[in-house]
């Protein structure tokens, strides 16, 4: 097994080591939309690109509790590693694995019945209501297999291992940027064919993991059976306020979107090919956050505190160096990478004039990745979770709007902009000041 034990050694290598097959990773998941939108931007155009941009800002929020919970289990799963409970693991890894799929099936249903109800809500433009609707509600019915895979990582990684997960994702690009021509262009299915693409490759993705987990016995997995009554009530604990965190920071990028649709289809469109370059140049700033959360866990388990703040320390200092570097590439080669994905003027000038004002506002997003990986992976959920709803409702989503008000479509990354300074602020502030490291809960959840 390829694990580590992050409560001793050099830190500044450990999280360079840890942290890279993350991004990688998170660079291959990303490229499924990024080879959707490839596909659908040329092949279909500028609205079937826009109805992919609002449909996957949906799936997230609907996936966002999942997720959240997710990130508990990253947390509770690392501090059991670090305390060298092994049985702890296994019961917790089981618990995780029953509660998550009886959720992922629900929000899945719920999902698809009430798919174009949520566009409408958003404000999606007329004219990309039928395909938003098609494309969002085949990924519902995938989302067990995207929820199965993305697990299999998180649990992984909060034994130190990193590099497995690299290998599931592989898979399912590989066979995404097959299926994708082939059901568009050969079997001409429309956006609907961007979406079968994407499920049937992470369905795949999904089956072989779980195979290869078994066969090489990485993971502690028993038959799944009912779990305990207190593993459920540490997992609702800590994962209900942590699901809540994604809901928040997705509804929050929702309410943007609606700002983004009050200025009709060709900003809508720009702005999708701009987000699939965000997500990129975030990339670095996540992947750390998700290094940072195990290996924080890890020696809080052991108590070893000291190494914890280093952890924070170095993690920033990365963030800060790498995302700048990207952001001033993003800056001066803006319209080139807007042009990827399509070639409709109005759409590519509003594209690019966004990631050029937005560019160096990126280093200070970071920051929140960062000290809120740490924050998380002591259980201080609940604290995390107010810091995203004054991060996303009490400043991103009034500057953007406000700002969009004030200076027009270019505002959006304006307020944005501001909103990623203040919030980095207010992050540093919890982590210095507050009492996240005093947290209860987890420690019950260890001991149980």
């Amino acid at each position: 097994m390829i694990q580590h034990d992050f409560t001793s050694g050099n830190i500044i290598k450990q999280i360079w080591i840890f942290s890279l097959p993350i991004m990688l990773t998170n660079l291959l998941q990303i490229s499924f939309q990024f080879i959707d939108s490839l596909w659908v931007g040329h092949l279909l155009g500028a609205n079937a690109l826009g109805a992919i941009a609002v449909s996957g800002t949906v799936i997230f929020t609907i996936l966002s509790f999942i997720i959240g919970v997710n990130n508990a289990a990253l947390t509770i799963l690392s501090q059991q590693k670090g305390k060298g409970n092994g049985q702890g693991l296994e019961s917790y890894i089981n618990a995780f694995v029953v509660l998550l799929s009886l959720l992922s099936c629900l929000l899945g249903i719920i999902g698809f019945f009430l798919s174009e109800k949520i566009l409408i809500l958003l404000s999606t433009p007329q004219s990309m209501i039928a395909d938003a609707t098609a494309y969002l509600q085949i990924n519902f019915i995938g989302i067990l297999f995207l929820f199965g895979y993305n697990f299999i990582s998180t649990v992984l990684r909060s034994l130190g291992d990193s590099k497995s997960p690299v290998k599931y994702v592989v898979i399912a690009v590989i066979l995404n940027a097959g299926f994708d021509p082939l059901f568009l262009y050969v079997f001409k299915l429309g956006i609907e064919g961007a979406a079968y693409a994407t499920i049937l490759s992470q369905g795949i993705a999904f089956l072989y993991g779980i195979f290869d987990t078994l066969k090489r016995n990485l993971v502690p997995f028993i038959f799944p059976r009912p779990p305990k009554l207190i593993e459920v009530k540490t997992i609702m604990t800590l994962g209900i306020p942590s699901g809540l965190q994604m809901m928040v920071i997705s509804a929050g990028v929702m309410a943007i979107m609606s700002v983004v649709n009050s200025f009709g289809d060709d900003v809508v469109a720009g702005f999708g090919a701009a987000q699939r370059l965000d997500s990129l140049i975030m990339l670095p700033a996540m992947a750390l956050g998700t290094a940072v959360n195990s290996m924080a866990g890890q020696n809080i388990g052991a108590n070893k505190w000291d190494r914890v703040h280093q952890i924070a320390k170095y993690g920033v200092l990365f963030n800060f160096i790498i995302i700048f570097v990207i952001s001033t590439f993003v800056f001066f080669f803006a319209d080139s990478a807007i042009k990827l994905f399509m070639d409709d003027k109005e759409p590519l000038l509003f594209g690019t004039s966004y990631l050029q004002l937005i560019a160096f506002f990126y280093p200070f997003l970071g920051i929140n990745f960062i000290l809120n990986g740490i924050v998380r992976a002591a259980g201080a959920m609940f604290q995390v979770l107010l810091l995203n709803i004054l991060s996303f409702w009490l400043l991103r989503y009034p500057l953007s709007y406000l700002c969009s008000q004030w200076f027009g479509e270019n505002g959006i990354a304006l307020g944005m902009g501001i909103s990623f300074i203040l919030s980095s602020v207010i992050a540093f502030g919890y982590y210095k000041f507050g009492k996240w490291d005093k947290n209860d809960a987890i420690n019950e959840a260890s001991d149980s």
